[in-house]
């Protein structure tokens, strides 16, 4: 509870800031509509008005929830969970992009972290144009590697979208494991040599081992980045499925509950799949005796 008192402070303050900025952002048509209707609002009455508005500028967090749940739990209590127009079927489009996106960025990100801890060359050559391919804005590239997937045969929305994803979430990957790989201290290596272990030895009973703590905390920070990239990579897909499609469409019909409302619940698949990873680690660590 202690813990808590803290992130629930936080949040009130945040609420509280949101609903100002609804108000003041909102009251600007609330008063043209009244003065239209030649109505004179009270105080109260302007602030209810600001509260609910169809296409508010600013919507107030009320209306933000309500949509989300009447997109996701009411469709499920439903029986349509997975319609088109359920936030549920366009987060399932968008995990399934993101884990593949994902599960191909960690394995480039490690197989060239592994390559500049054993190579000189390697680490002369690969991590300048790591630290390139991070300059180029996502935005500019991923129509870019889309219209290369369609020209080369490459059929589907999901490789497209995975790619986008894995180029935004290896980096990461690759400097924590970079960087783990070369935590082991000159004793600790000195010493597996006195016991005339391998290279091998070396890498799978010390460099990887003392790797994990960077490892997943690369992994919390490049799960969030291959949600980013697949939302971006949904946006020029022509609208059809996933979260960024939402909120492009929401954006073409002039509908600011929708796009806040798939803004949210891409936050909370973020939020889930940074806390199952933080599971995982707590659970992996500890049986390595590295947490308690």
């Amino acid at each position: 509870m202690h813990r808590a008192l803290p992130v629930l402070a936080v949040l009130a303050v945040l609420t509280a800031i949101w609903y100002l900025g609804a108000w003041r952002m909102n009251t600007p048509w609330a008063l043209a509509q009244a003065e239209r209707a030649g109505v004179e609002l009270s105080a109260g009455e302007l602030f209810t008005e600001t509260m609910r508005q169809e296409r508010p500028r600013l919507p107030a967090p009320h209306q933000v929830a309500a949509e989300l749940w009447k997109t996701t739990g009411e469709m499920a209590l439903r029986g349509r969970a997975f319609s088109k127009r359920s936030l549920i079927y366009h987060g399932a489009i968008t995990l399934g992009a993101t884990l593949t996106g994902f599960a191909l960025g960690v394995a480039l990100g490690i197989l060239g972290a592994v390559a500049i801890t054993y190579s000189r060359v390697a680490e002369m050559s690969l991590m300048p144009w790591a630290i390139v391919s991070q300059t180029i804005p996502i935005v500019a590239l991923a129509p870019m590697i889309i219209v290369l997937s369609n020209a080369v045969g490459i059929e589907g929305r999901t490789v497209p979208k995975a790619i986008i994803s894995a180029y935004l979430c290896y980096f990461p990957v690759l400097v924590g494991m970079v960087k783990g790989l070369n935590s082991p201290s000159a004793s600790q290596l000195d010493l597996l040599k006195t016991y005339n272990a391998s290279g091998r030895d070396s890498f799978f009973k010390l460099r990887l081992p003392a790797s994990m703590p960077y490892l997943f905390t690369s992994l919390k920070v490049a799960i969030a980045a291959a949600l980013v990239g697949t939302i971006v990579g949904e946006l020029p897909t022509g609208a059809i499925s996933g979260l960024g499609a939402r909120i492009l469409i929401g954006d073409q019909f002039g509908t600011p509950l929708a796009i806040w409302a798939a803004l949210f619940a891409a936050a909370i698949l973020a939020g889930v799949l940074v806390t199952v990873i933080g599971g995982v680690q707590a659970l992996v660590l500890k049986r390595m005796g590295m947490a308690r």
